[in-house]
């Protein structure tokens, strides 16, 4: 069965960075929740240091593809 994707989508949070509580060694990300443009509220995604190390780990061949397709590009020649 086919479905339609979810109009729900997250946004890191505006004038607000990643941060880490040294007492218990979680990592929290400021989040903003929209559903298509509205916005629906602001949370915080909680992470572990492991959790948070494994995660950037499975974010970075996705974030250096897209680099290095940008960077390796050449223009055509316009004819």
């Amino acid at each position: 069965m086919d479905t339609l994707p979810t109009p729900w989508h997250a946004s890191p949070r505006q004038a607000a960075a990643p941060y880490s509580d040294s007492a218990t060694g979680e990592i929290r990300i400021p989040l903003s929740l929209f559903c298509v443009d509205t916005h629906l509220r602001d949370v915080d995604l909680v992470l572990t240091r492991a959790e948070g190390e494994a995660f950037l780990e499975e974010l970075r061949p996705a974030l250096t593809a897209a680099t290095a397709t940008a960077v390796t590009r050449r223009p055509e020649v316009v004819r």
